[in-house]
């Protein structure tokens, strides 16, 4: 395999925009030995395989599952996926034709070894701190058969990573990883290890590629991305507010966004960033778990509902436009009732554009699965729902508002429908226009002329848009 001239790489990536960035990057550092992207594009799957999928595997030269571990059953359906991955590799090897399977990411990290046992055709497990080793690996496979690499290297994985060969208008830039906070329900802290940030100059220098190479948006990536400290150029600790000033100065670049941010992280820089910098989005992801303090102090988030509500009244009297979106788990080991009414008036209060909301699941090796008073799954399911519906109207009474406004739509994907394009607002939403006009990753001036709860119908400004 190693020898052809072209090989065909399947990559499919789970979870978070962090693990779409890792899946770019492991596609940089195997193109010089040849491997050629089958997938159409990197980005998170929405759904189970597919039979797109299936055809995708049977030609592929090697297979990536870049897995997420935040998710309950996550290890679960990694290894129903590996199963039917086996099926191809074996039918593949029937044919004189190899197949190298990888399994990186979060469940790679936290499986380690156990992966082999359980899928003894898998080759590689490779965590998230260590796929600029994947070309290595490739290499050594071979000889040594299994291999796994878990180590959180003293050098980071950024200083072994190609350079950016190419970008979507709409790309993901890791400044930060790891966590320190230790959230009773999280097991990123495990699986990601400890808060790095990386240089500034490093950044600026993938941010001026991504820019060159055509993007128009970037977003700024880390598990806690507003506890960025990375050095800057003048040798000073820059925060995350002074890095996107310093990125702001970037020729070319119209949009830039960050994610995901912690409460506890929010500062008076990155305050006046949202004040004061038009190329920053307004719209803030900052994700508080729950509403009420009783359960925040068992989450282990170290802030309470009031100082979270202060920090969106605070950014709402900074910039009128902003808008937010959060993240809730219901059901957490000793909720009840009343904990769970107090997170449904802090939604009331807030009035969010979007949000994500799940029930709590138990991961292994985290504090919370070793909590009493776990709460009945049929309890958790019922105030899901109830939370869901009271999201939703937000969601749809925020859309509903936008209609009859003119915003600057970035699109970027073909829709289903014959001269349907999808594109995105300054605040996340998506919207669908019909036209005859070649405005593929452009970024057009749009009037919105109809919303649901999901989606807004747009109407092209004549003549009035930005040209990439």
């Amino acid at each position: 395999m190693e020898n052809a001239l072209s090989k065909k790489l399947y990559i499919k990536t789970y979870g978070c925009q962090m693990n779409v960035y890792d899946s770019g990057r492991m596609l940089d550092s195997l193109k010089p030995l040849g491997f050629e992207l089958i997938t159409p594009a990197i980005q998170a799957c929405e759904q189970d395989e597919t039979e797109q999928d299936k055809y995708l595997f049977s030609d592929a030269d090697m297979v990536i599952l870049n897995t997420c571990h935040i998710r309950e059953k996550a290890s679960e359906k990694v290894y129903a996926e590996l199963g039917r991955i086996r099926m191809a590799k074996e039918a593949r090897a029937k044919l004189g034709h190899e197949m190298i399977i990888a399994v990186a990411g979060c469940v790679g990290q936290a499986e380690g070894e156990e992966i082999f046992r359980r899928a003894p055709f898998v080759d590689i497990v490779v965590g998230p701190q260590s796929y600029q080793n994947l070309p290595k690996m490739i290499g050594e496979v071979r000889r040594k058969g299994k291999l796994v690499d878990l180590e959180f290297p003293e050098m980071s994985k950024f200083d072994a990573l190609p350079d950016i060969s190419e970008s979507p208008i709409s790309a993901f830039l890791s400044i930060q990883e790891g966590c320190d906070k230790f959230c009773t329900f999280c097991v990123v802290p495990y699986t990601r290890g400890a808060e790095y940030s990386r240089p500034v100059s490093d950044i600026y220098r993938e941010a001026l590629a991504y820019v060159a190479h055509g993007a128009k948006e970037i977003t700024l990536l880390g598990q806690n991305v507003n506890a960025f400290h990375g050095e800057g150029p003048d040798g000073t600790i820059w925060d995350l507010g002074v890095l996107i000033r310093h990125i702001a100065k970037i020729e070319g670049l119209e949009r830039i966004r960050y994610s995901t941010s912690h409460p506890r992280d929010m500062h008076d820089s990155l305050f006046a960033a949202h004040a004061e910098i038009d190329k920053l989005m307004p719209f803030v992801h900052l994700p508080v778990q729950s509403g009420s303090d009783t359960i925040l102090k068992a989450m282990n988030r170290q802030h309470t509902a009031e100082f979270f509500l202060k920090h969106i009244e605070r950014l709402r009297k900074d910039n009128p436009d902003i808008q937010f979106s959060s993240d809730f788990i219901v059901g957490f080991p000793g909720e009840t009732e009343a904990h769970f009414e107090e997170t449904m008036e802090l939604i009331k209060t807030v009035g969010f554009a979007q949000a994500y909301s799940f029930k709590y699941s138990q991961r292994p090796g985290t504090p919370g699965a070793e909590m009493e008073n776990q709460v009945p799954e049929d309890v958790k399911s019922n105030r899901l729902e109830r939370m869901q519906q009271l999201l939703r109207q937000q969601q749809l009474a925020f859309n509903q508002a936008s209609v009859g406004k003119t915003m600057p739509v970035l699109f970027f994907k073909k829709g289903k429908h014959p001269g349907q394009v999808i594109g995105k607002t300054p605040y996340l939403q998506s919207v669908h226009v019909k036209t005859d006009k070649e405005i593929m990753n452009r970024i057009c001036e749009v009037e919105l002329v109809s919303a649901g709860a999901n989606s807004l119908e747009g109407k092209l400004v004549e003549n009035i848009f930005t040209q990439i």
